[in-house]
């Protein structure tokens, strides 16, 4: 099973000699793409001096900063013209624990199309925050749950396992999102595609260096964001509520009629919502 873990960096000269060495420790076949946007701070001078550039290691120069979604989506499709099974996300604060790799893989390959690293799941696991801090965090993910209904406990997680063919379909969609609301989105497309997820529970600790890319304009995105895609399944109700009204009416008339009519139109509101 081949596998690269996609890792977007601003400002992350820092954390990348542990974090490579972390993550080559936990999975020494893996291969790594950095998508840096422009940090401006030695980072692809660095990365090109490993000896593991070219071979294993492999930098995505962009010459703008652009914010999370766009680094990640630059990330993906680098990584998704290339014969990868899977593809990994994670963060470069070492807030995400590079040991945690393999145990996104192993669950990946018992068939799941995408696999959560998650806090919440059968319980808290954060390491070293704030009251306030866990509150914020454990608020954004009920507000998530109950506006999109999407049954996962950690929606917001950042530390992803994607299967290939899923992700392939998920950066087809028109993926608006420009910060954090980004995961949310993605996880949303990948649920509404039908993909298998699951979550397996991580210890998620503070970042090593640097600073945290959180403000307010990436936080306000975040809210409407998630209001965005509630909407959106309001009006998937509708329209497949329309679709189940058709079918019926349809049940009147011959058995071949009923099932040509049916099939034509799931295909015209599935081509129509998920286009």
């Amino acid at each position: 099973m081949s596998a690269i873990v996609v890792i977007p960096t601003y400002k992350e000269r820092d954390n990348l000699p542990e974090l490579l060495d972390l993550v080559w420790k936990s999975l020494p076949g893996l291969n790594v793409l950095i998508a840096d946007d422009y940090s401006n701070d030695g980072a692809p001078q660095y990365l090109k001096s490993r000896p593991e550039y070219g071979s294993q290691l492999f930098l995505l120069e962009r010459n703008t900063k652009e914010g999370l979604a766009r680094a990640y989506l630059a990330g993906f499709e680098w990584a998704l013209q290339r014969p990868y099974d899977h593809i990994l996300q994670m963060d470069a604060d070492l807030s995400h624990d590079p040991l945690d790799l393999p145990k996104l893989l192993e669950q990946a390959a018992k068939g799941d199309d995408l696999v959560l690293a998650s806090r919440y799941y059968n319980g808290v696991r954060v390491l070293n925050w704030e009251i306030s801090r866990l509150l914020l965090s454990l608020g954004a993910s009920f507000y998530v749950r109950v506006l999109t209904r999407m049954p996962f406990m950690d929606p917001t997680s950042g530390f992803k396992c994607y299967h290939a063919e899923l992700l392939r379909k998920i950066v087809e969609k028109k993926i608006v999102s420009q910060g954090y609301a980004f995961q949310i989105e993605t996880l949303f497309w990948a649920w509404m595609l039908g993909g298998k997820i699951s979550e397996v529970p991580i210890i998620f600790g503070q970042r090593k260096n640097g600073a945290s890319k959180m403000s307010v304009g990436i936080a306000f995105e975040a809210s409407w964001q998630v209001i965005r895609i509630s909407l959106m399944q309001i009006w998937l109700r509708a329209r497949m509520g329309l679709f189940n009204k058709r079918s019926h009416a349809c049940e009147t008339s011959s058995s071949i009629r009923t099932s040509k009519s049916t099939i034509t139109a799931k295909n015209d509101v599935l081509r129509t919502l998920l286009d």
